[in-house]
């Protein structure tokens, strides 16, 4: 529901390395429109994966007994490997070609998603959903290159990338209540079958577009091993010192295997000929601040989706389709905030418009704290808009900020770095929220105070977060 971020645009060859492959299709061609429809379907089932996951959670735990750990490793195998992935995936795209690589990631996103469809129990559910998130990593950057190779035309061009991005806030939108209806109606595997017929629609149309020209993209491999490192120990850690105890030897080992694969990543980078994130470039503050007010973004906006799928199903005993028409509301204001927040900052200035997106999240996870067991549900549904308003707000301004903040030949590094931020914030709220919710830690129980004291650290940390824009983006020129 947030804007998704703009992410590595394919840049063409010099003249004389540029290889030989057929023109792209005009403007107005229908390649171009098999290659836009191709690219939106594309992105928009890696996107409903996220939401409609969320609602089937708790029909995923009574059929497969994964306890509250294990749904958070169903949730976050996905996020933590699209975060750390998606950081070399552009380059991959660059050095395979576009429509090869798009081809490749959705091919392996639909032999996974079968995979988790037939997962007979939680650690196979969780390995495919791993590999799901690897593959959608390959396929968000693709596609978006796949639109730019289609159209020529810059102007049309942007009314395609703006129709791709408006595909991905309506199937965040549609994504609960699609997860509720068919986990409902047929059962949580269904959520995963439904990706298998839209493969082989998108498969059988890039048949039909133009070939993608090659360029020579580096790979760092070490620094990309480090990364997934990190963050696989580092959410290890949280989810299961919860669960495990925090001295346990599994929970120590993992914390620090995430220190060492830290260091390990820095060193890398800082050696490296052509670091995959140029250390350099996280010193600036209009890097720095739009990275870490992403990252608290997403970790309220997802936390707060996390939490309530469960409240509304675990603690208020509803279905499935009535939690995910519960999001509805939230959904449609998040995605008409998506259209005016540019408009906004052109008028007010990006700085205040993260400001202010930020500081209305923050009010919003602290107004979700006096909830309880008999808050009136049309109360609740009111009282979350607003983390969908602030998100929307800010996330497009500050992905602006960012990208004019670096050279035009690191654009995709930077667009990288914040989805990866973003992704990481998700999964790391999802990683201590759980860990929250399950109380006692027999992850039984939905605890009602874990969920308020989730909400306070979301709302805290966007605190912190919005303090930082203020003291270090310089002020908008009136």
């Amino acid at each position: 529901m947030l804007s998704p971020t703009a992410v590595r645009p394919q840049r063409p060859a010099p003249p004389a390395a540029r290889p030989h492959v057929p023109s792209p299709p005009s403007a107005s061609s229908p390649a171009s429109s098999v290659a836009l429809i191709a690219s939106l379907l594309g992105f928009t089932v890696i996107t409903i994966d996220v939401s409609a996951v969320n609602i089937a959670l708790p029909a995923i735990r009574s059929s497969l007994h994964g306890g509250m750990a294990g749904l958070q490793w169903v949730v976050d195998a996905y996020t933590l490997m699209f975060a750390a992935l998606m950081l070399s995936a552009g380059a991959l795209a660059d050095r395979a070609g576009a429509r090869r690589a798009y081809g490749w990631g959705v091919a392996l996103f639909t032999l996974a998603s079968l995979g988790c469809a037939l997962a007979p129990g939680i650690g196979s559910l969780i390995a495919a959903r791993a590999v799901q998130g690897g593959a959608a990593a390959v396929v968000m950057p693709a596609s978006l290159a796949l639109i730019r190779q289609a159209y020529d035309d810059p102007r049309r061009r942007a009314r395609a990338i703006a129709l791709w991005t408006v595909g991905g806030s309506v199937a965040l939108a549609a994504g609960p209540v699609l997860g509720g209806v068919l986990t409902e109606a047929w059962g949580w595997r269904t959520v995963f079958l439904l990706n298998l017929p839209i493969g082989a629609v998108i498969l059988a149309l890039l048949v039909r577009t133009a070939a993608s020209p090659r360029r020579p993209a580096p790979l760092d491999l070490a620094g990309q091993a480090t990364a997934v490192l990190a963050l696989a120990g580092l959410a290890y850690g949280v989810i299961e010192g919860g669960h495990m105890g925090w001295t346990s030897v599994p929970v120590l080992a993992a914390f620090s295997v995430a220190i060492a694969a830290a260091f390990a990543f820095y060193a890398t980078e800082k050696r490296h000929r052509a670091p995959m994130v140029p250390l350099g470039m996280l010193r600036q503050r209009q890097v720095a601040v739009p990275l870490v007010a992403g990252f608290a973004a997403n970790v309220g906006f997802y936390g707060a989706v996390f939490l309530l799928g469960l409240y509304y199903q675990q603690l208020r005993g509803m279905t499935g389709t009535a939690a995910g028409l519960m999001f509805v509301p939230l959904a449609v204001v998040t995605t008409a905030m998506n259209v005016v927040s540019p408009r906004l900052a052109e008028r007010l200035g990006r700085r205040t418009v993260i400001l202010v997106g930020q500081a209305v999240m923050a009010l919003a996870m602290f107004v979700l704290l006096p909830l309880t067991a008999h808050t009136p549900l049309w109360l609740v549904v009111i009282l979350l808009i607003p983390t969908g308003m602030g998100g929307a707000l800010a996330v497009p301004a500050l992905t602006a900020l960012l990208m004019d903040a670096v050279p035009g030949h690191r654009v995709g590094t930077a667009s990288g770095l914040l989805n990866a931020f973003r992704q990481t914030g998700g999964a790391l709220a999802v990683a201590l929220f759980g860990v929250l919710l399950a109380g006692d830690g027999t992850g039984e129980e939905f605890s009602l105070p874990g969920m308020h004291q989730s909400l306070l650290a979301a709302g805290l940390t966007l605190c912190v977060t919005t303090a930082l824009a203020a003291w270090l983006l310089p002020r908008d020129r009136s």
